[in-house]
């Protein structure tokens, strides 16, 4: 039963992490969820510990990289007016950095979980990357055996023709001494 809790909880948070800007990432609503706070108090004391987030650990999203994920996925809440700021990406580190600052039981529990699945992630994209080299390799085998098999159709097909009747001569032939 807890086996099954962790496998449901990290394919959802497999599910909120998303390609923004090259980089793997989770929205801060998607991580106030997991952290089991509210968005608000989340970004509060991200603000209030930024040195503890540099670029690399968390970014705001552009108006445009907003508006281009709200049209993927649904961002906010029917009913409730929707965002007034543009959400804040975190990047796995940024992602740990936010459990620390929140310093929640939950926080913390659910970090491990956050974790794995960018581990995960990263090992699926590594596993593909080699699927598409050895694949690549393949086909240049293949390329090549093609070749040389039709060099050596080209050589049957050439033993196989019948052979030119030898021409008569004409005259008489010699009287052959043995």
């Amino acid at each position: 039963m807890v086996a099954e809790k962790a496998v449901v909880a990290r394919e959802g948070i497999e599910r909120a992490i998303y390609l923004i800007r090259g980089q793997r990432v989770m929205l801060d609503a998607d991580l106030a969820e997991l952290y089991d706070v509210s968005t608000r108090r989340l970004n509060e004391q991200v603000k209030r510990n930024k040195d503890r987030f540099p670029v690399d650990f968390m970014f705001q999203l552009t108006k445009r990289e907003a508006e281009s994920l709200k049209s993927q996925i649904a961002t906010s809440k029917p009913g409730r007016g929707g965002r007034r700021t543009l959400p804040y990406a975190f990047t796995e580190h940024g992602a740990i950095m936010a459990a620390t600052v929140l310093n929640s039981p939950r926080a913390v529990e659910m970090s491990v979980s956050v974790v794995r699945a960018f581990v995960r992630l990263r090992e699926m994209a590594m596993t593909r990357k080699d699927l598409a080299r050895r694949l690549a390799a393949l086909e240049r085998k293949m390329l090549e055996h093609d070749k040389q098999f039709a060099m050596v159709f080209e050589a049957i097909r050439g033993l196989m023709a019948e052979p030119k009747p030898k021409r008569k001569r004409i005259g008489f032939e010699p009287a052959r001494k043995d």
